[in-house]
Formats: structure tokens, sequence, C-alpha cells
């Protein structure tokens, strides 16, 4: 059996990125998705595709953010490894996008388990599983309860005041590991960068209060480069076991359906059972789930 031959796409030959069966359906999840040829890249053996991954950032990125399409064919680990391992870019997060229930399958729970044996040997290891959400006006809006004053509030160091009790206490896996590297002001100010870069307008970033004003959390819709997004929901410590986040989250859905949302994409960690659960009353049922691995030494190192 010859060697891999390890080749970056461009626009002549982006089509051999399609050429490999799609049996955890990567392709429909993707869609949306727009991605650079030269963030595509294909591992070839005797001609024949034989691992793929994609590279995914905003148009305007200098640099891809994370990997969020992978794929070996069975007995093929090896070349994938070789495909992520020889990559140009700082290793970092590999997101698997899989169906939801996969590891009752077991057709898709042995393609689940082949991808992630590959991402093993080039040094990634899974770190969070997650739950991925889809809503659709034909669910019907959310009931908002009416508890809380939702308002936009132009100073970022209120936001970042409200984020650094919200991870001081946190369910949320990437949060807690940024807070383990570098405390609550960490976690508070990588936040901030994801908001930042969201392409949707900053002035629709909202803070939750009581009636008396005293505050209760943050919602941030948002728009990512494949349209909208539940961004943020977080609520402080000292107002949890009220069911607040359902508040927000409704908040959040109706902010995004108002203007034109037709779909709005979300996710939340599967050991966060509490927004899990909120997530079903509001409307939002789970569409994919994800494995989150990450490299040795890549995002979020110190």
């Amino acid at each position: 059996m010859t060697d891999p031959v390890i080749r970056t796409l461009d626009e002549s030959s982006a089509h051999l990125f399609d050429t490999m069966p799609d049996p955890l359906g990567f392709r429909e999840k993707h869609r949306r998705t727009r991605y650079r040829p030269d963030w595509q890249r294909i591992a070839l053996r005797d001609g024949r595709t034989v691992a793929r991954a994609a590279w995914w950032g905003r148009p305007e990125d200098a640099e891809p953010l994370l990997i969020n399409w992978f794929d070996v064919d069975e007995g093929e680990e090896e070349a994938g490894a070789e495909l992520l391992r020889s990559a140009p870019w700082e290793p970092g997060e590999l997101e698997l996008d899989l169906p939801a229930g996969w590891r009752d399958d077991p057709r898709l729970r042995a393609a689940a388990e082949a991808r992630t044996a590959a991402a093993r040997l080039a040094g990634y290891t899974p770190f969070v599983e997650r739950f991925l959400y889809r809503w659709t006006p034909d669910r019907g809006l959310p009931e908002r309860p009416g508890r809380l004053v939702f308002t936009a509030e132009p100073d970022d160091t209120v936001f970042y005041d409200l984020l650094r009790r919200i991870n001081s206490a946190t369910l949320d896996a990437h949060a807690r590991r940024a807070v383990e590297r570098g405390g609550v002001d960490r976690a508070a100010q990588e936040d901030l960068d994801v908001f930042r870069w969201f392409p949707s307008p900053r002035q629709w970033w909202q803070i939750a209060r009581t009636p008396t004003g005293e505050a209760v959390g943050i919602h941030i819709p948002a728009r990512n480069p494949s349209g909208p997004c539940v961004g943020f929901i977080g609520v402080v410590p000292d107002r949890r076991g009220h069911g607040y986040a359902y508040d927000l989250l409704a908040e959040c859905t109706h902010f995004l359906a108002e203007r034109g949302a037709e779909c709005i994409a979300a996710a939340t960690d599967q050991g966060n059972v509490p927004m899990a659960a909120h997530f079903a009353t509001a409307g939002y049922p789970v569409v994919r789930e994800r494995v989150t691995c990450w490299a040795d030494g890549g995002a979020g190192a110190g």
C-alpha cells in the first residue's frame, strides 16, 4: 500500500473534497457553511480520497479558527491523523457534529469512533459533548414570563463584570477551562472576544434585570457567518434556581425572530442539564450532537 499524499485544495481542485462517502451527514450539516478551498485538505491514497478536513472562520479572518469537518475512511485513521498533523495552522479545536443519538446506531458509532481515533493520533483529546439545536417558526415562539426587564448596555465593562460573576460558578466546559488556565478574568475576556467576533450589531447585547434594577444575567442575540444564533445565555450565581435562564432564552428567541430570523441555532453542553431542559421547553429540538476535541498545546493553552 502506497503512502498517502496530503494535498491542500484550490479553486480548481475543490471538487475533490466531495469524493468521499458521508455516513455522518456532514454535508447536510454544513450546507450553509462557506469554506475557502485553501482551508480544505485531503489525503489521497492511490488516487482515492481517504481523509478530508475543512478549517473554518469568517471570510475576513487571516487564519481559520477551528476544524469543523473531519472525515476518514475505515482503516485510514493514520492518514487522517497525518492530514491534521501536517496542517500549516496552529492546532486548536476540532468539532465533530454527529447525528442525534449516534451512539445507538452501530454504523454511525463506528464511523464517529474512527474519526475520534484519528484525531487522537494527531494529538487531539475529546473535551466535551454538546447538544446542537435549531429553532424554526413552526415551533412557535416561547412564552415570555415577563419577570425581567431587558435593556441594551453600551459599556463593555458592565458585561465584563457580569461575565466574571457568571463564570465564577459555571457548568460550561469551555468557560471552566478558561477559568482553570487564567481565572475568571480570562474567561470573561474570552467571552467578550467571542461577542465582538460575531458580525451582528453590538447594540444587540442585552442585560436582564429585575423590575427593581438588580442584574440577573446576560443574553446575546447574534448572527454567526451561517445565520442567527443564541450567542450566550448566562445568569449570575446568586440569581440561579428560579429558571431565569429560560426567560433569557425566550427573550433572545423573540429578539431574533422579530428581526426576521427563519431559524436560530444554539448549543449547550450535555452536562448542563438545566439549560438543556430550558431549550426543550422553549421549542428548540436537538438536531445534532457535537464532540469537541482540543489539541495539546492548542486553543485554550496558557
